[in-house]
């Protein structure tokens, strides 16, 4: 009787904490949530709440499925491709709940986009309805969708109605990439600037189908010019008018050491500069001089260096249009000074 009482005391607090926004737990590839199992759970009920097999959560906890659950057992439901969603497409009779993270002090979204699958801080916004790579802590953000059957799961009825991006997944911040995936618009604007040579062209098409090239031979591979580094000229960029609001009549830490670049789409046609410094909060406006050219140039912080041998000793790190700006070539390291309000 007294057991009996225990579990009636505790059934409203279990029913409360599954009531709650669904806060997603570890870091990629490992991303689960917790769930406290009420009266009368077992493995299947669970397995139908969540849309995920008991032979999958079972053994991710190291539990036997020959044995019962007990009412307030912790177990954590990973997060797979059958369950989760970022962009993937809904199968008939499922619905899409959000699932969150709570935001942590001067942590941005390029961060958290990296947390997540490096899902794109772009759809970040669009999921949250934001602006800007700076959140306020203890934010709670959707960072993902849990993929539920509308008439087995009781989440449904959290569901969304919202269509979900259906971008496929980058691999860093939108203003940082490694290869340049360019809108299909720009593609056909640069084919129209940069026309291959008719010769060359004819060499590589029947390099491409002559059946007597021998196997393991090195193709000619085609000639490719970098039409993003002609640039324009932004005077700074575009921050240059957020900085001095966000300095004002406050006062301007400055910071002297070396610098480095990462490759970045955003900067070459719309002047938006930005940049990764492990002091100034995601958001600030950091004037980057080169201290040899004398030029000046306002980037926007997207989160901190990332803490990897090769960016031992940076103060800091700008988009490679940016650099450009600053009279830098995309590798150089060069020496610079910084301006910014804390």
């Amino acid at each position: 009787m007294k057991h009996l009482l225990i579990v009636l005391f505790l059934l409203p607090l279990f029913t409360f904490a599954q009531d709650k926004a669904l806060e997603v737990q570890g870091t990629t590839p490992n991303l689960f949530l917790v769930h406290t199992v009420t009266a009368k759970e077992n493995y299947y009920s669970i397995g139908r709440l969540y849309n995920i097999s008991p032979k999958v959560f079972a053994p991710y906890n190291k539990l036997d499925m020959n044995k019962g659950l007990s009412p307030g057992q912790v177990i954590k439901i990973p997060l797979n491709e059958i369950n989760f969603s970022q962009g993937a497409p809904t199968e008939d009779g499922e619905v899409l709940v959000p699932v969150y993270h709570t935001v942590k002090d001067k942590e941005g979204l390029y961060r958290i986009s990296t947390t997540y699958n490096k899902v794109p801080v772009a759809t970040l916004e669009k999921w949250n309805n934001i602006t800007g790579d700076a959140v306020d802590n203890g934010t709670n953000l959707i960072v993902g969708y849990l993929k539920v059957r509308k008439d087995l799961s009781s989440f449904a009825s959290k569901a969304v109605t919202a269509a979900v991006s259906s971008e496929p997944l980058l691999q860093t911040h939108p203003a940082i990439e490694k290869e340049v995936v360019k809108p299909v618009e720009e593609t056909k604007k640069e084919e129209q600037q940069v026309v291959l040579p008719q010769p060359v062209k004819k060499e590589l098409q029947k390099e491409d189908t002559d059946p007597e090239v021998k196997q393991g031979e090195k193709k000619q591979e085609p000639v490719t010019v970098d039409v993003a580094t002609t640039g324009k000229e932004f005077n700074g960029g575009v921050f240059k008018t957020e900085y001095s609001k966000q300095t004002g009549d406050k006062d301007v830490v400055k910071e002297t050491g070396s610098a480095a670049t990462f490759k970045s789409t955003s900067g070459w046609e719309d002047g938006k500069y930005y940049c990764l410094h492990n002091t100034a909060a995601p958001g600030t406006i950091i004037k980057v001089t080169n201290a040899t050219t004398g030029k000046s140039v306002y980037a926007k912080v997207l989160d901190v260096i990332p803490d990897i041998k090769q960016n031992s000793g940076l103060l800091i790190r700008v988009s490679n249009a940016a650099a450009q700006q600053l009279g830098i070539s995309d590798e150089s390291k060069f020496d610079c000074t910084l301006e910014y309000s804390k």
